[in-house]
Order: structure tokens, then C-alpha cells, then sequence
């Protein structure tokens, strides 16, 4: 069984609604702003929102990477578009839901039904994702990759 852990992150206020987040255990910085959609906000910077959908999104695709990696599963491709929702609930706004839609594209129709397990277990094994209040739905998008044709 795996031992508790800490992950340490450090914000800093840089000036009006933006900030930096760093952390002693990473070499990047990632600035960090109030979204344009609230007053003061900024365009074109990543969002607290943003991170929370992303935190969903990057904890599913790493989950299946190890479990497709332990299962054998060969695959060529995979990506995640993710949609994070902000609405006021109660007085409070919440984020109450995030839809993510993994792509994977294998190497054979054989392993459809495998990759097919694979994103259910990482979906319902995400750590991040067990530990929201938000509604997370997954909707995969399983390809098999074009083989090449003998000339």
C-alpha cells in the first residue's frame, strides 16, 4: 500500500488579477489569472478553472498510461479534450461538471475491447476524478490505426 504524500505548490500575487504558481519540486512556472469572464480577469492566461479541468484531465491519461502499460495494450495515440462548467449553485459558483473525451488509437481491432477496459478502469481509478464533487462523464473514441498498404 502506498504511503501518503505531499506535493507542494507555491503562489505568488505578481500584479492586478494575476499570479504565478511554482513549486520547489518543478523547474517550470505557470502564470495564473481570474478568467476574462469575471470582471478583471485576463485573456489568454490559465485560469484556477482551467487547472481544475486540466487536473481531470492529465490524472486520466496518466492513470491509463499505467494501467495500458501493465495490461500490454499497444497503442499509437492518445489525446484528451476536456470541458470544465461553471455555474453559480446555491450562491456559490461551483464547477459541477467536466466532460472529458479521450482519443486513443490502437494498433489492431483486436485490442478494441481492451483499450475499451483500460479507459473505463483509469476513468473510474483517476485519483483526481474520486476526489471531486463535480459530475465527470467520459465519452472515448477508440480508432484503429491505418495500416499501411504493400505496394
Amino acid at each position: 500500500m502506498m504511503k501518503s504524500h505531499l506535493y507542494h505548490v507555491d503562489i505568488r500575487w505578481k500584479k492586478g488579477r494575476t499570479g504565478e504558481i511554482s513549486s520547489p519540486e518543478l523547474s517550470e512556472k505557470i502564470e495564473i489569472a481570474t478568467p476574462p469572464q469575471f470582471t478583471g480577469g485576463a485573456e489568454n492566461i490559465w485560469s484556477p478553472e482551467h487547472l481544475f479541468t486540466a487536473a481531470a484531465a492529465s490524472c486520466l491519461m496518466t492513470t491509463f498510461l499505467a494501467i495500458a502499460e501493465n495490461s500490454g495494450l499497444e497503442f499509437t495515440h492518445f489525446s484528451c479534450g476536456s470541458a470544465g462548467k461553471l455555474e453559480m449553485t446555491d450562491g456559490k459558483y461551483l464547477m459541477t461538471e467536466i466532460h472529458l473525451k479521450p482519443e486513443v488509437t490502437i494498433t489492431s481491432e483486436k485490442d478494441r475491447l481492451k483499450a475499451e477496459r483500460i479507459l473505463n478502469k483509469a476513468a473510474a481509478s483517476c485519483l483526481i476524478s474520486n476526489s471531486m464533487k463535480s459530475t465527470i462523464t467520459v465519452t472515448p473514441d477508440i480508432m484503429v490505426a491505418a495500416e499501411k498498404i504493400p505496394q
